[in-house]
């Protein structure tokens, strides 16, 4: 039987142009740039959309470091 973290880890990437990654502690921080902005994903699940590239940066790794 699969367990949740491997169903997890299985995810596709999401779509868009990948722009930005980092490791922040055990969370992973990534940055997409797709129509409507910069959406930043956290371990996968996505956090919310940006219009700036460093905006989404900041964000993301600020609400990661609270994780």
């Amino acid at each position: 039987m699969k367990t949740f973290a491997q169903i997890r880890e299985a995810k596709a990437m999401p779509k868009g142009d990948h722009v930005f990654d980092k490791l922040v502690g055990k969370v992973k921080v990534m940055i997409h740039k797709d129509t409507k902005g910069f959406t930043v994903y956290i371990d996968g699940d996505k956090l919310d959309t940006y219009k700036s590239q460093k905006e989404a940066e900041k964000v993301g790794i600020a609400f990661a470091k609270e994780m």
